[in-house]
């Protein structure tokens, strides 16, 4: 039996450089990838829906999950729990969907380490400047916060060195246009035509 399984994408890039806008258009025009949902135990707030948003769960389910091993990676922030739940990724991608990990390069980090046939995606901007002036496109903020998001920034575009794929988000359709490609390029890898193709291929050179 030829089994399709999707693969498994994380997608990384510091604050300003246009990856939800990118993932956003991306999972709108290819209806084989969707972006994981991660598991919290925060309340829901009004127009999110359970399953869809995030999977809304109650902190002691959530902590027999981490017992049991099920989180690739977990983080607590403001008192919440966030986390990517191995089994729900799983069922995605044995369904032949490609998935998209939305996550810091520390949670990337984890990720590899459980899942290391995941393929990684880094954004980056065209320039510092042109960051900046993403990060200060509302002209509300103070000149100490706009440095702390720099900072910060910084410290995450560090690490695009890590992953498989680099795309620089200057012109939007170009930076758009390079990730359809990565996903539609692996897609005709060796291995996948296989998965997806083997009946054909057999009958091609029998």
């Amino acid at each position: 039996m030829n089994h399709s399984s999707g693969t498994l994408y994380i997608v990384s890039a510091p604050s300003g450089a246009g990856k939800t806008s990118l993932v956003t258009a991306l999972t709108q025009d290819d209806k084989h990838v969707r972006v994981s949902v991660s598991h919290t135990t925060r309340n829901m707030r009004p127009g999110e829906e359970n399953g869809v948003n995030y999977h809304f769960v109650a902190h002691e389910q959530f902590k027999a999950l981490i017992e049991k091993g099920d989180f690739l990676e977990h983080a607590e922030v403001f008192g919440n729990f966030y986390g990517t739940s191995r089994s729900a990724l799983q069922q995605t991608l044995d369904q032949g969907i490609d998935l998209i990990l939305e996550i810091d390069w520390q949670g990337a980090q984890q990720v590899r380490e459980l899942m290391p046939e995941a393929l990684s995606i880094f954004i980056l901007p065209p320039s510092q400047e042109a960051l900046r002036h993403r990060l200060d496109n509302r002209g509300q903020d103070s000149e100490e916060i706009i440095a702390g998001r720099m900072k910060e920034a910084v410290t995450e575009m560090v690490h695009y060195d890590e992953y498989d794929y680099v795309i620089i988000n200057d012109d939007f359709a170009d930076a758009l246009q390079d990730l359809k490609s990565v996903f539609r390029a692996n897609r005709l890898l060796l291995k996948t035509q296989q998965q997806r193709h083997g009946a054909l291929l057999k009958q091609l050179v029998g």
